[in-house]
């Protein structure tokens, strides 16, 4: 199983970035699919979830200001991000719980390898 991110990059303040990440391989089911962050110095946070039935959660810090949405059939997870600050600059880290065709009964979070988002002027 593999999780990709992409969308990142650089951008002013104020602005915005839809970040996408794809999960592909021997899936069988996906449960809950989030984002993540950290910057340099910084603990990895949560940044927003979402689960198999579309309930979503948002950090406080980016409540109002970001949407989490998935697409079952692409098993695809997107963050919309709006009104970016630059304290919001951190490599942004795609999971989801998944179980693959080999161990259906399984779940176990995987990890995409980051994207970079720089919120600057």
């Amino acid at each position: 199983v593999q999780l990709v991110e992409s969308g990142g990059g650089l951008v002013q303040p104020g602005g915005s970035l839809r970040l996408s990440c794809g999960a592909s391989g021997s899936i069988f089911s996906i449960n809950a699919m989030g984002w993540y962050r950290q910057a340099p110095g910084k603990e990895r946070e949560l940044v927003a979830g979402i689960n198999s039935a579309g309930i979503t959660m948002y950090a406080d810090s980016m409540k109002g200001r970001s949407t989490i949405s998935r697409d079952n059939v692409k098993n695809t997870v997107y963050l919309q991000m709006n009104s970016l600050k630059p304290e919001d600059t951190a490599v942004y880290y795609c999971s989801a719980v998944i179980s693959t065709a080999q161990a259906p009964g399984v779940m176990k979070p995987y990890w995409g390898q980051g994207t970079q988002v720089t919120v600057s002027s």
